[in-house]
């Protein structure tokens, strides 16, 4: 799942908070028996997804948030704000490196802080990812409630369940945007 050598670029910058906790909790996966399961999780299903992956290629995720911003307190208006971009390279199934998006700002990509969820934004991403690290197999482009939605999802049992088809219908409702090369692949019906 994770390469014996991972490379974490950009450790220090503000989008990496929100992706600590996430290889927190590979690790976690990767180190513990092959029944642990975190909310759906488990280290076969993730290793089974990276495996069916291009020799190189990328991943990437992109989570917005609407926030409330304002000139006075009379005057407030709604801003997406960019809380969670990540790219990880993906090396014959296993992450070799982990890169915020703050990391692609010295490859040409505007500031985190510019970065709006649409289509314009979501392919100038993708431009830079596949320049500077490889092609993207994935792009996920979605709001905060998604994707703690999709996340988060499992049984009352505690048993791993279909992320794909929990992501699948998300798309279906809008919800989220799946872009990259193995989208052409699999059908999101």
């Amino acid at each position: 799942m994770l390469a014996e050598e991972l490379v974490i670029l950009d450790g220090g910058a503000p989008l990496w908070n929100a992706a600590r906790p996430l290889l927190d909790v590979a690790l976690r996966l990767e180190q513990c028996e092959e029944s642990y399961t975190w909310h759906g999780w488990n280290k076969q299903q993730i290793s089974s997804f990276l495996k069916s992956l291009p020799p190189k290629c990328s991943l990437v995720v992109g989570v917005w948030e609407t926030a409330l911003a304002g000139d006075n307190e009379d005057k407030q208006n709604e801003q997406e704000l960019l809380v969670l971009g990540v790219v990880c390279e993906v090396v014959d199934g296993e992450v070799c490196s982990i890169r915020s998006f703050e990391a692609l700002a010295e490859d040409g990509l505007k500031a985190v802080e510019d970065l709006e969820p649409g289509v314009d934004d979501a392919l100038e991403i993708m431009r830079v990812v596949k320049t500077q690290v490889a092609p993207v197999a994935w792009a996920l482009f979605t709001d905060k409630a998604a994707w703690d939605e999709w996340l988060f999802a499992d049984d009352d049992e505690g048993r791993v369940v279909n992320k794909g088809d929990i992501l699948a219908s998300l798309a279906r409702q809008g919800r989220c945007v799946i872009m990259g090369s193995e989208t052409a692949h699999h059908h999101l019906s």
